[in-house]
């Protein structure tokens, strides 16, 4: 199987870029930008410039905005050209465990919640806390969860934990300052009538959803990937795959951050969730997985939730997938 790690960096080559190197059947791609600092290509990394980005010659390179996280999807385009069987979406400052593994793309336990949003963390520990892009709403309210085993469940998405620096919101941050280790429990999918948020540090996708990768642009730093993942997670629905939670496979040793900043940047996540979940779960949607994800850009952006030159990278995106698949 071709199996690529994608990373996006303006660091130099940091301790978990070099750990995650070791792991020797997986090809990393790391995705430089504007203030990036050069890492060597070698045998299982390729770092990829803005020059080399270029030559790729991407439909979505072409409007794609630099010094934004969003750059990520040249790295996902790349490694489905080069015939991706499994993508890791990961970040520079996570390390990977000894043991570092995800399991098969199937489980047999179940959770379901009385609520739509569920946060997963509640699972995994006793602590208060709760995972970023989790309506602020929800944090409060008491959740009746139960635990089923099922016959063998299809997976399209594993999300992994972090531990010492979980991946949480500027709230919880600037409120409490607890590092949090999480219990090593079995992996779990989730009841399709739920939601929670999932994000790109610890995440693996089988190639089937790959579509689902595509980080919009016209939102925040600290939206992106909550806001693919909960579109990720109603074009799941119209599948036979779930969405699929397992023990922490890194920890983080985190980037320097204003908490202030991030707090800015998120208020859109504290605003916009409910009603986008509210918009998309209400959407008709078909068996295409292209057009189905077109169609909830289109709503987005009649909505204001998005800019539209967010349908123009959309577009661009389904583009380049066909290509590819056309080749």
């Amino acid at each position: 199987m071709k199996k690529f790690i994608i990373i996006t960096t303006i660091n130099k080559e940091t301790k978990g870029i070099k750990k995650f190197s070791e792991f020797k059947d997986w090809h990393i791609i790391l995705v430089g930008d504007k203030k990036s600092k050069p890492i060597k290509t070698r045998k299982n990394i390729t770092f990829l410039s803005i020059k080399d980005q270029k030559k790729l010659n991407f439909e979505i390179n072409k409007n794609l905005p630099y010094n934004h996280y969003s750059r990520k999807n040249i790295g996902y385009l790349y490694a489905i050209k080069m015939g991706a069987d499994i993508i890791y979406d990961t970040d520079d400052d996570n390390i990977p465990y000894k043991d570092w593994s995800f399991p098969k793309f199937e489980t047999k336990n179940y959770i379901t919640c009385n609520k739509k949003f569920l946060n997963i963390y509640k699972y995994f520990t006793k602590e208060k806390v709760w995972p970023r892009g989790y309506p602020l709403s929800e944090i409060n309210k008491k959740q009746k969860i139960s635990i089923k085993r099922t016959t063998k469940t299809k997976i399209g998405i594993w999300q992994g934990l972090a531990d010492i620096e979980p991946d949480v919101d500027a709230i919880f941050r600037l409120t409490k300052e607890k590092q949090i280790i999480f219990n090593k429990k079995s992996p779990i999918v989730l009841d399709k009538k739920t939601y929670c948020p999932i994000n790109s540090q610890n995440t693996v996708w089988n190639k089937e959803f790959f579509p689902f990768l595509y980080l919009p642009s016209t939102v925040s730093f600290r939206f992106t990937d909550i806001l693919r993942g909960y579109i990720a997670q109603r074009l799941l629905r119209q599948t036979d795959h779930h969405l699929g939670f397992t023990k922490s496979t890194v920890y983080q040793e985190r980037n320097v951050h204003d908490f202030m900043k991030d707090f800015r940047d998120e208020i859109e996540v504290y605003l916009n969730t409910e009603p986008i979940i509210k918009i998309i779960d209400n959407l008709n949607l078909g068996k295409n997985y292209l057009k189905n994800l077109e169609k909830i850009y289109k709503e987005l952006e009649k909505n204001n939730f998005i800019q539209p030159e967010e349908l123009t990278l959309c577009r661009a995106w389904v583009k380049d997938l066909n290509n590819i698949n056309n080749l």
